[in-house]
């Protein structure tokens, strides 16, 4: 990566702090200051880990004190203090491809939706008639409330559109049935997909991320699904696409099962 920027503020990464660019510089807060000014930014910032449940980053002010910032992608607006919520990088194309999916009238429910990645360009972009979007951080709930506003969703639609749940997807997930689910989480991913199969409708879809090993993306992910799918009662699950979003690490590939299930 090097650096990206998300509003006003440069996140950089280990090439960044490493070059010899950085290394060699004999005033640090100078250099700094250049970069600063040349991308246009108040601050610039590491991210050192994000961790947990609640994806909670831990980062350093390289450059600059300022970590709340308004991010534009795809047409969207996002509001967000990058000390307290994620940024789910490289994922763009991704959160714009789904919304393109989304057809006139559905009912669209965001299982991890964080500060609304997925959920806000749904709003923006498609005909959805409702949009469920769970999330359990209190911090990126507020950030996701605030995001639902900033973009005017409901009160463009002059109903209240998109819903802002605080809570744990797998008690609130079920409580609402929808044509389309978002499971936008990595890692641990499939011990969330029973809660998903009591929330999908007959012939709904699934957009199911996984992080797997290369060799196994065309056997595990669907294995995972079409087992969920039984133990639900389901009787048919037809994968639609597999789409390679990026390499997660050595040899495992972070990519997205779109599945439609049949009651």
């Amino acid at each position: 990566m090097k650096w990206k920027k998300i509003g006003d503020i440069l996140i950089v990464d280990d090439n960044f702090t490493n070059s010899l660019d950085f290394k060699e510089s004999t005033n640090k807060n100078s250099y700094l200051e250049s970069i600063a000014n040349k991308h246009k930014v108040k601050s610039i910032v590491k991210i050192d880990k994000i961790s947990g449940q609640m994806r909670e980053p831990s980062l350093s002010f390289l450059y600059g004190n300022e970590s709340e910032t308004i991010h534009k992608e795809n047409y969207c607006l996002f509001n967000l203090d990058l000390s307290k919520v994620m940024w789910a990088k490289g994922n763009n194309q991704e959160r714009f491809r789904i919304a393109k999916l989304v057809k006139k009238g559905e009912t669209v429910l965001d299982m991890f939706a964080g500060i609304g990645y997925f959920s806000i360009p749904i709003g923006v972009h498609s005909q959805a008639e409702k949009i469920y979007s769970i999330e359990i951080n209190p911090n990126s709930y507020h950030f996701l409330k605030r995001n639902i506003e900033l973009n005017k969703i409901n009160k463009k639609a002059g109903y209240e559109r998109m819903n802002a749940i605080l809570g744990d997807c797998r008690c609130e997930g079920p409580k609402y049935f929808a044509d389309r689910i978002l499971m936008g989480y990595v890692r641990t991913t499939h011990h969330f997909l029973k809660y998903a199969m009591e929330s999908i409708n007959d012939g709904g879809i699934i957009h199911y991320h996984e992080t797997v090993p290369e060799k196994l993306i065309d056997s595990r992910p669907y294995e995972r699904i079409k087992e969920s799918a039984i133990t639900a009662g389901k009787s048919e699950v037809e994968v639609l696409n597999i789409q390679y979003i990026k390499k997660y690490s050595p040899g495992v590939a972070h990519i997205v099962v779109d599945a439609k299930i049949y009651d």
